[in-house]
């Protein structure tokens, strides 16, 4: 019996080189239908040199889109005229002896050049035109009906000293009409960002994040794009230069938009399936319904503050920005799998359903279609349906091609299109992803193939590797930071990418039909997902798993550099298995930095440590010792990446206890990295729950990982190993929130505070002989209520002192001098606004005896000694 392969399969058996650029690599050597053979030849010729003659105008094309934008429209018209003469002086060259080739080459790259000067010079006209930049520079308050162009999207909760920035719904969005006030309306078209402010009145059970990272829900966040609305509004000029808007419209008191015009049916369809996809996953996991509507459609609504953290740390980003990577799943639905493409058999649905090859490509442009309207025209999107479509067509027409041409031949299309993408960073990874795939992951893969790796195996590490290499320079640019386990996590990952995706896209196409089925669909689909957020988890929690880098264009070129060298000194280590074992032992020592070893190398966390001040900003995280891999957590600071930074290096896993001071949001809006993979016993936090949005968020947070939330109160005592505590204030029984307009108290016995710091939870704590005060940010009043009450006397001749609310001018010298400290620490942020540390202050406590170190100086600190009454103390600095 005969193979396929030896069998003529017939005139429309023929397949493309390819379908997607995202495609991995084909472990067979490709094929190409002759031209003088007909379509579907079982033996066409083998595939000739790589043809790169889209390549060079393709990339000046992007050059000159990027730097365009912003020229003149007389640089603009001088870049075209230039070009077109010089296409003209291409003729006499001929005589010359230029060779026919080169004159066309040369004359395509100066078309192209002269195409995007041409393009971008009218995209770039758009940001200046009409009255809405005029309006904008004057701050003018405005009536607007405008056209949204993208989906709503809700700003991510940040800590500004102590509260968390106003939420916010970003929208991109064209003005139709304006009309200033007592003016005439004039019919415009001007592209700007509309800024709704929906702070606290939008906050509700489900939905999307407030502010403090709890939901919210507002009518603002259902529109869709191509709808018109009418808002009132104020313009101002657009925060950065070089954007694709020409202003910004802030939109503040309109509870609700205006509409003055449906979306398209196109577009009313696919938010109906993007709403069916979110019912479908409703009961799922939460992280499964976080993360499937981002794989399928890339809808990122759900992604929590602490996942997406994950996620960038681990370089897994990608797979919530839909890509080439969703698009080749679907069409190796219909095609059969990537490493065929370039072969005349075919598999998948198209071909055992009888489909000729033709209908197979139509069927194809309209899944391309339906993909870019459900998914949206992203960068990333745009470029892989560009891809397809190139692809497609030379399906169509019996013309197979490499994947080299179609990946440039969109570059060019798109950029022509909309030259705002040669700015797109999205744009940039995506391309140049595709272009890692194409080049490098075929080479590398045959030649771990030729080293023994199993070819599947040495296929997807090729592939990761390839697209890790160039893209890590680009992204080191915007997130500072380079990953040590993205290869790896992206590898386990890789595995339950494609059953989540074909899982999630089935529920979302059945789900306006029949909604059980789409419901279990999802409920299939989850445990894939679940395993990529559980890689994504772990590899975050690795100490080393990133490693801080400049976050410039030179930082980015010298990771280019050392990339460079470290893959000639790895292409030469593969031929010594010893050696590659040693490598690869200290590269998993740098990840997993073992507590011990990490000690001796450096130094930190010192042998003996009592306490930690961490270095996490303007905000307060300290780590009390309590075991080996235990510590009590007292606040968490305003960033969570920060304070879970703090705690592994220390090799904290286990927290019996996490100490709230109060609910500024630079002492909780940390809390998500304190929680992040340890076992938490408890929350306790002062009965003063203001602001409220944010102690919300602390109560919603932990009901979420089921760790109970209870009340400090003077008197309260606790003891876990050598490590010992008394809660010195606030005075017990705190009466109940207050409710709105009224003014709390928390004792008729002592001050009303005037703001949540004066509730502050205030400790003394006992470890291994030393004696350390915590008053987290208490004022004077509340300092001289504490030095008046019964706990006084134990507040007498401590060893450390946590200095009240970074140092500020506003402290008590009585309770100073009570205290005596030997070491008073102060935890503040570099050249914060707030002038914290305050000179007096640092010099009241050098008058009464004390060292004073502080973290915007110093680093994180550790205390260290055990014999108190004036023993030996000694601090380390990370």
């Amino acid at each position: 019996m005969r193979s396929a392969r030896d069998v003529p399969t017939g005139r429309d058996e023929a397949a493309p080189e390819a379908f997607t650029a995202g495609s991995a690599a084909p472990a067979r050597s490709s094929v190409h239908a002759s031209s003088g053979k007909r379509l579907g030849s079982s033996r066409p010729r083998q595939e000739g040199p790589t043809d790169l003659r889209l390549v060079p105008p393709a990339l000046a094309a992007w050059g000159t889109a990027a730097l365009v934008l912003d020229a003149s429209p007389g640089w603009v018209l001088g870049i075209v005229a230039g070009c077109l003469a010089a296409v003209g002086l291409l003729q006499p060259a001929r005589r010359a002896g230029w060779a026919s080739w080169s004159r066309a080459s040369v004359a395509a790259v100066l078309l192209c050049v002269a195409a995007a000067a041409a393009s971008a010079g009218l995209h770039g006209a758009d940001l200046h035109r009409g009255p809405v930049p005029r309006l904008a520079r004057e701050y003018a308050t405005v009536t607007a009906e405008v056209e949204l162009t993208s989906d709503p999207r809700l700003t991510r909760p940040k800590a500004r000293g102590d509260h968390v920035a106003p939420t916010a719904v970003l929208i991109d969005a064209d003005v139709r009409r304006v009309q200033e006030a007592g003016g005439a309306t004039v019919v415009t078209r001007t592209p700007v960002l509309m800024i709704v402010d929906v702070g606290s009145a939008g906050r509700a059970a489900d939905g999307g994040r407030a502010a403090a990272g709890g939901p919210v829900r507002s009518p603002w966040l259902g529109l869709l794009p191509s709808t018109r609305l009418r808002v009132g509004a104020r313009l101002a000029p657009a925060m950065t230069g070089g954007d694709r808007v020409a202003a910004v419209l802030r939109v503040r008191g309109q509870a609700e938009p205006e509409v003055v015009g449906e979306p398209s049916a196109a577009q009313r369809l696919a938010g109906r399936l993007r709403a069916g996809l979110r019912e479908a996953t409703d009961g799922l996991p939460a992280d499964a319904r976080a993360l499937l509507p981002g794989l399928v459609v890339g809808d990122t609504s759900r992604i929590t503050p602490e996942l997406e953290e994950a996620f960038k740390e681990t370089d897994l980003t990608h797979t919530l920005a839909v890509s080439g990577a969703n698009f080749t799943i679907l069409l190796a639905l219909l095609l059969g799998p990537p490493g065929l493409a370039q072969h005349v058999e075919r598999r998948g649905l198209a071909p055992r359903l009888g489909v000729s090859l033709r209908a197979t490509a139509v069927l194809g442009g309209v899944l391309s279609l339906g993909f870019v309207v459900v998914c949206r025209p992203d960068p990333s999107v745009l470029r892989a349906a560009a891809c397809g479509a190139v692809a497609l067509l030379a399906l169509a027409t019996g013309r197979r091609r490499s994947l080299i041409p179609a990946l440039a031949t969109a570059v060019l299309l798109l950029v022509l299109y909309d030259p705002w993408l040669a700015r797109s960073y999205g744009f940039l990874l995506s391309v140049v992803a595709t272009g890692a795939l194409l080049t490098l992951a075929p080479r590398w893969s045959a030649g771990l193939r030729r080293r023994g790796v199993p070819p599947r195996l040495a296929e997807a590490l090729a592939a990761a590797a390839a697209a890790q290499a160039l893209c890590a320079p680009v992204v080191a640019v915007l997130s500072a930071r380079v990953s040590l386990v993205a290869v790896p996590c992206n590898l386990i990952a890789e595995f339950a990418i494609a059953p989540a995706t074909v899982l999630g896209f089935a529920a979302l196409a059945t789900a306006p039909m029949a909604m059980p089925v789409a419901k279990a669909l999802a409920w299939c689909a989850h445990w894939p997902a679940e395993w990529i957020a559980e890689v994504a988890r772990t590899g975050a929690a690795l100490p080393g798993a990133g490693v801080d880098w400049p976050g410039s264009w030179a930082g980015a070129a010298l990771l280019a550099a050392v990339t460079l060298v470290v893959l000639l000194v790895g292409r030469r280590l593969l031929g010594h298995p010893w050696w590659c074992g040693v490598c690869g032992l200290v590269l998993m020592l740098v990840v997993v930095q073992p507590p011990p070893l990490t000690r001796v190398v450096t130094g930190w966390p010192p042998p003996g440590w009592r306490l930690v001040m961490c270095d996490v900003g303007q905000g307060d995280a300290m780590v009390l010792a309590a075991g080996e891999g235990t510590g009590v957590v007292v606040d968490a600071g305003p960033d969570p990446q920060l304070v879970d930074h703090c705690l592994r290096s220390l090799g904290i896993t286990r927290i019996p206890l996490v100490v709230l001071t109060h609910f500024h949001a630079d002492h909780v809006a940390g809390l998500p990295g304190v929680l992040r993979g340890r076992a938490v016993g408890a929350i306790e936090t002062t009965g003063y729950e203001e602001p409220a949005d944010q102690a919300a968020f602390v109560r919603r947070l932990a009901a979420a990982r089921r760790v109970p939330v209870t009340r400090a109160a003077a008197g309260q005592r606790r003891r876990t190993g050598e490590l010992s505590w008394q809660v010195v204030w606030p005075p017990p029984s705190p009466p109940p929130t207050p409710a709105p307009g009224s003014h709390p108290q928390l004792l008729p016995a002592h001050p009303a505070p005037e703001g949540p710091n004066d509730a502050s939870v205030a400790m003394l704590v006992r470890s291994a002989g030393l004696r350390l005060l915590l008053l987290g940010d208490l004022e004077p009043p509340a300092q001289r209520a504490l030095a008046r009450s019964p706990a006084a006397d134990v507040l007498e001749s401590v060893d450390v002192l946590k200095v009240a609310h970074h140092g500020s001018a506003y402290q008590d010298p009585g309770l100073i001098r009570r205290a005596a400290p030997r070491l008073a620490l102060i935890s503040c942020g570099a050249d914060n606004t707030y002038g914290h540390p305050a000179p007096g202050t640092v010099a009241a406590l050098r008058a009464g005896g004390a060292a004073v170190l502080r973290t915007d100086q110093d680093g994180s600190l550790a205390v260290v000694g055990g014999t108190g009454g004036g023993g030996e103390l000694r601090v380390a600095r990370d």
